[in-house]
């Protein structure tokens, strides 16, 4: 029972009835991290929004200033030149039919998957298995490019997508517990102002509802949205 222990312990040193800044809320996740592993500090935002409104989702991909801590496995749908280039920019697996077919076997040992143009024809088969994992490449998120060596150092240095769920909740790491205080304080700054600039055209007033802050283990912080907006 030693990690509810913990939990409780670490409990007793928040205020839940309290709305914290968020160098406030930073201090207190970092001093409350205290499992064996090196906790994810992790950011749970309520938007003002129904995702089931295709004029109200909430989607998007920022690159975080201080990266995740997270070492990410890349895979990239390329031919030519272009296999080339995303190996020199150093994507884990390359491939085009023989990649969809490992995959189509059950074989998905990464967590970015990042595709040219031209190779979507053979990517869009992959839909019902790539899909539901959240690995679809997508224009929009700057994974299907014909910069596959940019996509894949960007993908490196710790570029994180951030995507509403069904109940308006956008779930994202911004670091580890071993990050400094200003590290994750700046991380947190950039995400959230990502998801205000993406703020969609048929969201109707308060559009940041709430937002809390947590490490893997420990509770959550309240956060007051106006000091993690840069």
């Amino acid at each position: 029972m030693a990690q509810g222990k913990r939990y409780k312990t670490a409990s007793e040193t928040v205020d839940r009835d309290k709305t914290y800044s968020l160098d406030e809320a930073v201090k207190i996740v970092k001093a409350n991290a205290k499992a064996k592993f090196d906790e994810t500090i992790e950011v749970a935002m309520n938007l003002g929004i129904d995702p089931r409104h295709a004029d109200q989702a909430v989607r998007g991909m920022i690159e975080l200033p201080n990266g995740t801590g997270k070492s990410v496995r890349v895979a990239v749908f390329a031919r030519g030149p272009k296999a080339e280039e995303a190996k020199a920019a150093g994507a884990d697996v390359v491939g085009a039919e023989d990649l969809a077919e490992k995959i189509n076997g059950g074989e998905m040992n990464f967590e970015r998957c990042i595709a040219t143009p031209d190779m979507m024809g053979v990517v869009g088969r992959l839909g019902k298995v790539l899909g539901p994992r959240g690995l679809m490449p997508n224009p929009k998120l700057g994974t299907v490019t014909q910069d596959v060596a940019a996509a894949v150092k960007a993908a490196k240095a710790g570029s994180i997508e951030f995507r509403a769920e069904k109940a308006g909740i956008i779930h994202a790491g911004v670091g580890k517990a071993s990050f400094s205080e200003e590290a994750i304080v700046a991380n947190v700054k950039a995400l959230v102002t990502a998801i205000n600039r993406a703020k969609p055209s048929g969201a109707k007033g308060t559009f940041i509802k709430k937002v809390s802050l947590s490490s893997t283990m420990g509770p959550g912080i309240k956060l007051d949205p106006a000091t993690a907006l840069s």
